[in-house]
């Protein structure tokens, strides 16, 4: 999963505090106010930008990240894995996007924030956070860090995950369904327990000592000796 967890713990901290700082700022009366400025001169930019074939491209970001395309990639990796025996990958990606998807409705309700006017897609619940960022980013993210052997090649997918959390966030903002401040905490959030769950998990391993030699078992120490230079 990860060559140097410490790394992967520091980053992770940082995401997942910049979520929690973006929060805060939306949360705070003295703060909430210069929030929504910037949200408000981003919604009025989606207005002005909006065209049609932006528009597909918005929508299908859209069905990519919900439950049709999400959930079923998200299961199809948890059967392989277990396939695989890969256990310590298995509860790492599972952690991620349970934990995710238990803090949406949540914190959701906690702060019932209204959706942005003119939305061009139909919309549900309150704004903050994006459900559809932290999604993206959490399944993205973790795919690539509990599928991919470490090496050059998975850091091109690394950065391929990125981009996609970012357009995805971003498509959000484009069809008014979110804030921009809603997608920037989502995908930070996201992105945060996806890079956090292995680092903690293999933290955990590394304490307890190497696991018993067994040939059947593809979750060996290799993740953690590799000489790739991606967290």
């Amino acid at each position: 999963m990860l060559v140097d967890t410490r790394r992967g713990l520091r980053v992770s901290g940082v995401l997942l505090a910049g979520a929690v700082a973006v929060g805060v700022l939306v949360a705070l009366p003295a703060t909430r106010p210069a929030v929504q400025v910037v949200d408000d001169a981003v919604w009025r930019w989606a207005g002005g930008a909006e065209n049609g074939p932006a528009t597909v491209v918005a929508v299908g970001m859209s069905w990519l990240g919900g439950v049709w395309v999400n959930w079923p990639l998200r299961v199809l990796a948890v059967l392989l894995l277990a396939w695989r025996r890969h256990w310590s990958r298995l509860a790492a990606f599972t952690l991620a996007v349970v934990t995710s998807e238990a803090a949406i409705g949540p914190v959701k309700a906690a702060y019932d924030r209204p959706r942005p006017l003119s939305a061009l897609i139909e919309t549900s619940a309150a704004s903050f956070p994006s459900g559809h960022a932290i999604a993206g980013a959490v399944t993205a993210v973790g795919l690539v860090l509990v599928l991919a052997p470490p090496g050059r090649a998975r850091w091109r997918w690394e950065v391929w995950a990125v981009v996609f959390a970012t357009v995805m966030a971003l498509s959000r903002v484009y069809l008014r369904a979110h804030w921009l401040s809603d997608t920037v905490a989502g995908a930070l959030l996201g992105a945060g327990l996806a890079l956090g769950w292995p680092a903690v998990v293999l933290a955990l391993r590394d304490r307890r000592g190497p696991p018993p030699a067994d040939p059947r078992d593809g979750d060996g120490r290799d993740d953690a000796t590799s000489p790739a230079t991606s967290p």
